[in-house]
C-alpha cells in the first residue's frame, strides 16, 4: 500500500522542510590509528597495490590488541580474525592498524576512550570527528587507509562519515558477519564500511560477494537460503555496475516530514533542499512522506541499546573477562566482589548506560520501558515498510492506516499516498561541533545527534551517508572550514546493491567541492 502525497516537484518538499559526558583525565593521544602495523604489509598483489584496511578497535584482527578503548580490556588479544576481517584479507586487503573509538562503542563524538581522543582531520582538529567509529573515518579521510571497518549500532558509522566528509555505509542487518566483533547491543550492532567514495564499498559488498556469505558462527547472520531469496527479489547484485544500476531518472525519493526538526541547522536544511533539487534535475522525483513513529525512535533506542549493553558487559569482571583491579588486596567494595574492577575499568559513559540498562531490565521497570520500547521499534519498522515500493522480504505486507498519516501528506490515488524507492534526509542535524562545546553538553544533548540515524538501525535497514555541499558565507571562517554536511540515503531491507549504486551516481552531483 502506498503512503504519500502527489507532488512531482521539490517545491512541495521545500514547503514541508521550511514550514556528553565530560572528558576522561587519562585521555593520552589524538591519533586515528592508535595501533599501527609494525611492518609495511602493503604488498603488490595481482599487479596492483593491496587495499589498506583500518579496523575499529572492537573488531578482532590477529597481530593487534582489541581493547574496545576501555581500561578493562587493556592489552587484550583475540587469537583469531573477525569473519569480516578474514574475508577482506582474503580479498587482498592488508590491515594497517586499529582505529580509535568511543569506549565499547558508547558515544557520539569519539571522546569517551580510555586511551585517546579522536580529533577531526587536519585543519578541523578543534571539531568532533563523530562517534563511535571516529578513528575509522579519520583514518580514511587522512589517507591512512583506503577502506575502514566500523560498527554501527545507532549511527556510529554514518555520523563520523558526515562529520569528516567521507562515505559511511551501514548494510542490512544480518548481511555482514558479527563474529569477532565485541558486542554492544546484539539486535542493533552492524558491521559498517567507510571510504572516501562509494566505489571501494560497493566493490567489497557486491564484486567480492560479501552479501552472499553466511557465517555459521554468527547467529544473527542471515541464512544462505534467505540470502538467495532476498537477492532474487532485488536488482544490482549481478555485478558492481553503478553506471547501469544507479541511474537517478525515474526513481522516487521521499523526504520524511518528521525529520524537519527544530534542532536542524539552517545550513544543513538548505543542503538537504539543494540535494533534492539536484535529484529532480537528474530526472528523479522528490516527494514528502510521513514516518509518524519517528518521534519516539530515539527514546526507544536509548532504552533497548543500554539494556542489551548491560547484559553484554556483565561478563567483564576481572574473573571471566577483563583486567582485574590489583591496586588493593581485594577489589570488593562493601562486600561486592569485583566492584572495584568494574568501577575503575569502565568509563563514566559506559557506567551510565549499564545503570540505565540494568534498571530498564528490572522487574519493576521492564513492562513500562523495555517492552514499550520494543513496541515502538515494531511501529518504526512498520512505518518504513509502508513508504517503500519494495516489500520487506522478511515481513508480511501490511495495510496503511490513513488515520496515522500527517495531514500535510496527500493521497496519490484512492489506494493511499505514494511510495518511494529511497528516503533522503540529513545524517546529522548540524555540522561538527567544537570539542570544547561537547565537554559542556549533557548526555541528553549528545544523544540528540543520533536522531536521524537511529530509525534505520531500529528497522535493520541499509543506509549510507555521503558528503554534500551546504551554503557557505565567505566572510565566516567557520563556515568556510565546515563547508560540507552528510546526506543520508535509506533503502528497503536487502536493497543494498541498488542503494550503493544510486549513492555512487548521486555523489558527484551533490558535492561539487574537492575535500581531499
Amino acid at each position: 500500500m502506498s503512503t504519500y502525497v502527489r507532488h512531482s516537484h521539490v517545491r512541495a518538499a521545500r514547503r514541508v522542510i521550511s514550514a556528553h559526558a565530560q572528558w576522561r583525565t587519562n585521555i593520552l593521544q589524538r591519533r586515528s590509528l592508535h595501533q599501527a602495523a609494525v611492518r609495511n604489509d602493503a604488498l603488490v598483489q595481482d599487479g596492483g597495490q593491496a587495499t589498506r584496511l583500518a579496523v575499529k578497535d572492537n573488531i578482532s584482527a590477529t597481530g593487534f590488541t582489541t581493547t574496545c578503548a576501555s581500561n578493562i580490556l587493556t592489552g587484550n588479544t583475540i587469537p583469531f580474525d573477525a569473519t569480516i576481517v578474514r574475508q577482506l584479507r582474503e580479498g587482498g586487503a592488508v590491515v594497517t592498524g586499529k582505529a580509535g573509538m568511543d569506549e565499547f562503542g558508547m558515544g557520539t563524538h569519539s571522546t569517551t576512550s580510555a586511551f585517546e581522543t579522536i580529533h577531526n582531520v587536519l585543519g578541523l582538529e578543534k571539531y568532533s570527528a563523530g562517534g563511535s567509529s571516529g578513528g575509522s573515518a579519520v583514518a580514511v579521510r587522512e589517507g591512512e587507509a583506503e577502506l575502514a571497518l566500523g560498527t554501527d549500532t545507532g549511527g556510529s558509522v554514518r555520523m563520523p562519515a558526515a562529520y569528516t566528509g567521507t562515505v559511511g555505509f551501514k548494510p542490512s542487518y544480518g548481511m555482514l558477519s558479527r563474529w569477532g566483533v565485541v558486542p554492544y547491543a546484539n539486535s542493533l550492532d552492524t558491521v559498517g564500511l567507510l571510504a572516501r567514495s562509494v566505489g571501494p564499498i560497493g566493490k567489497a559488498i557486491i564484486e567480492q560477494g560479501l552479501y552472499l556469505e553466511h557465517d555459521e558462527n554468527d547467529p544473527t547472520s542471515l541464512p544462505s537460503q534467505a540470502r538467495r531469496r532476498c537477492t532474487a527479489e532485488r536488482r544490482g547484485y549481478a555485478c558492481w555496475n553503478p553506471g547501469k544500476e544507479g541511474a537517478i531518472q525515474g526513481l522516487t525519493f521521499g523526504i520524511p516530514i518528521e525529520y524537519n526538526i527544530e534542532e536542524l541547522g539552517s545550513r544543513i536544511r538548505q543542503g538537504w533542499l539543494m540535494a533534492a533539487e539536484k535529484i529532480e534535475q537528474l530526472g528523479g522525483r522528490v516527494v514528502p512522506v510521513s514516518l509518524p513513529s519517528t518521534k519516539n525512535a530515539l527514546s526507544a533506542y536509548y532504552v533497548i541499546a543500554p539494556a542489551e549493553a548491560a547484559s553484554n558487559l556483565s561478563k567483564y569482571d576481572g574473573i571471566r573477562y577483563g583486567r582485574r583491579n590489583s591496586e588493593h588486596a581485594s577489589d570488593s567494595f562493601d562486600g561486592i566482589l569485583y566492584a572495584k574492577t568494574r568501577e575503575t575499568g569502565f568509563g563514566s559513559e559506559v557506567k551510565r548506560r549499564i545503570v540505565l540498562g540494568s534498571y530498564t531490565l528490572s522487574s519493576e521497570a521492564m513492562d513500562n520501558y523495555f517492552i514499550q520500547a520494543q513496541k515502538v521499534r515494531r511501529l518504526v519498522k512498520k512505518d518504513f515498510d509502508r513508504v517503500f515500493k519494495l516489500s520487506n522480504p522478511l515481513q508480511d505486507q501490511q495495510a496503511f492506516d490513513l488515520s496515522e498519516m500527517e495531514e500535510t501528506v496527500q493521497l496519490e490515488n484512492k489506494l493511499g499516498p505514494a511510495q518511494v524507492d529511497f528516503l533522503l534526509c540529513p545524517t546529522a542535524p548540524t555540522t561538527p561541533p567544537l570539542l570544547e562545546d561537547i565537554m559542556k553538553q549533557t548526555p541528553l544533548d549528545s544523544y540528540m545527534n543520533d536522531v536521524f540515524t537511529v530509525p534505520a538501525s531500529l528497522a535493520g535497514l541499509p543506509a549510507i551517508s555521503i558528503p554534500m555541499d551546504i551554503p557557505v558565507d565567505p566572510t565566516n571562517e567557520e563556515e568556510r572550514l565546515l563547508s560540507f554536511g552528510g546526506l543520508q540515503v535509506i533503502g528497503q531491507y536487502w536493497d543494498d546493491a541498488r542503494l550503493l549504486s544510486v549513492a555512487d551516481s548521486l555523489s558527484p552531483h551533490i558535492l561539487q567541492q574537492r575535500l581531499f
